[in-house]
């Protein structure tokens, strides 16, 4: 007994001294991410403690850019860890053959959350915390401007929320990404789409980073914002005057972690991730700054009273995420976002408001033909540019799904954009002109 003790206790010290005596760049671990200040300095703080003479290097970039970023740096020169909450954009760097396979062996972890997988069945990357998305609010904004707080993603298209509203693009976001297909999956195409360009027009600002909007939103420079919920809960946590809700079209799915192909260490790289899930990683989730949700279940004992469990039936979400759907059209969804939303704001808002104030004059004087032109500007302003038949279209996806785009797809992805945006314009200023004729019938 004696002696197996000293064989392991030398085996560790020589362990520990192999890697204390390794070259200073294989210590350290490089981590791309999306997630906020509050979480990456706890964990690297965190780590660094549990791995004496570590590093961790943390390049903060929104995910769609932290994809070009990996896809575009040489192997062996690559990040070795992804960390974001969008498993859409891990099967685009799992398909590109920018993932590795790695099992850090934690115990524990369910296999699904609902009928989602946890962990990508094929081991490419692995669930580190779970997550929902939302709707957060200012409670003073909200009193001073005598509205309600909504419940609903179907509450922000009502009139009184018009200038209210707050949204990133989901090129920017990935988190806004996966917000715009849970509406997209759990209403349909066409549906999901007049919800969201309904919404758009509601907005007050689409922001440049989704930070913008919760920071918006704590300030209260808006009223409401589409967050992904740890934004929300930890301005509650932390004190901020602000309230959050999963509405019921809603899903829960992983925040993923994974380790990338061709990285510079990975080795420190597999021992992060691992670090990430184990008991200690976990807890760390539960701190008021951070406030999300452990992919752990044991984790919630240590959670504070009321605090949401997705294990627990706590929180109803109707939608059952398809990442597989998501990952076919992620381009090409950002891109009709922007065309049709980011880039041609001013013209939707515009059209927005003019159609909600022939509403409001027809409402107390109806007229047979102002109903019939605000029918038309309705159509006109809310209905998508791209129809679900076009959908069903492997080509035509497959000209946004195509990462190594040659000379002519590339064009063709260009005349594609330049057309949405060319007709939304042209749909939103003619909604407007109708939507104005309609109210002038309500005399």
């Amino acid at each position: 007994m004696i002696a197996e003790r000293i064989r392991t206790a030398f085996a560790g010290a020589v362990a520990f001294a192999a890697f204390a005596a390794a070259p200073a760049w294989s210590q350290t671990v490089t981590v791309v991410t999306s997630f906020p200040k509050e979480l990456t300095s706890a964990y690297k703080a965190a780590f660094e403690k549990a791995n004496p003479g570590s590093k961790v290097e943390i390049l903060n970039k929104g995910t769609s850019a932290g994809v070009a970023y990996t896809r575009e740096t040489p192997a062996g020169s690559r990040p070795d860890v992804f960390w974001a909450s969008a498993p859409d954009a891990f099967e685009v760097l799992a398909k590109d053959g920018l993932l590795e396979k790695y099992d850090p062996g934690v115990k524990g972890i369910p296999d699904k959350i609902g009928n989602y997988p946890v962990n990508d069945p094929q081991g490419y990357y692995r669930g580190q915390a779970l997550a929902g998305y939302g709707l957060m609010w200012n409670t003073r904004y909200l009193k001073a401007h005598k509205l309600p707080e909504p419940r609903e993603w179907a509450d922000l298209t009502k009139p009184l929320y018009h200038g209210h509203v707050a949204i990133s693009s989901p090129s920017r976001s990935g988190t806004t990404h996966l917000t715009i297909e849970t509406i997209l999956q759990g209403e349909g195409w066409t549906r999901g789409w007049s919800q969201i360009l309904q919404i758009g027009a509601n907005c007050a600002a689409i922001t440049e980073r989704s930070f913008g909007v919760p920071d918006g939103v704590s300030n209260g420079q808006y009223g409401i914002g589409l967050v992904i919920d740890f934004f929300g809960l930890a301005a509650q946590n932390s004190g901020f005057p602000v309230g959050f809700v999963y509405p019921s079209v809603t899903a829960i799915v992983p925040a993923n972690i994974g380790l990338v192909a061709g990285g510079k260490s990975p080795d420190m790289g597999k021992r992060f991730i691992q670090y990430t899930l184990s008991p200690e990683g976990q807890s760390l989730l539960l701190d008021p700054k951070i406030s999300r949700l452990p992919v752990l279940p044991e984790t919630y004992r240590k959670a504070p009273a009321g605090y949401p469990d997705p294990y627990g039936g706590k929180i109803r979400a109707k939608v059952n995420f398809d990442s597989g759907a998501s990952e076919r059209r992620y381009y090409l969804v950002s891109s009709l976002f922007d065309q049709t939303i980011t880039f041609r704001h001013k013209e939707l808002a515009a059209a927005g408001k003019a159609i909600n104030d022939a509403a409001a004059r027809l409402a107390g004087k109806p007229n047979v033909e102002g109903e019939r032109l605000l029918a038309e500007a309705r159509a006109l302003a809310y209905t998508p540019v791209v129809d679900e038949a076009k959908m069903k279209d492997d080509g035509f996806v497959g000209v946004f799904r195509d990462t190594k785009r040659d000379a002519a797809k590339q064009k063709q992805m260009t005349a594609l954009e330049e057309h949405w945006g060319k007709e939304a314009r042209q749909n939103y200023e003619r909604a407007a002109e109708l939507a104005k004729k309609a109210a002038a019938l309500a005399r």
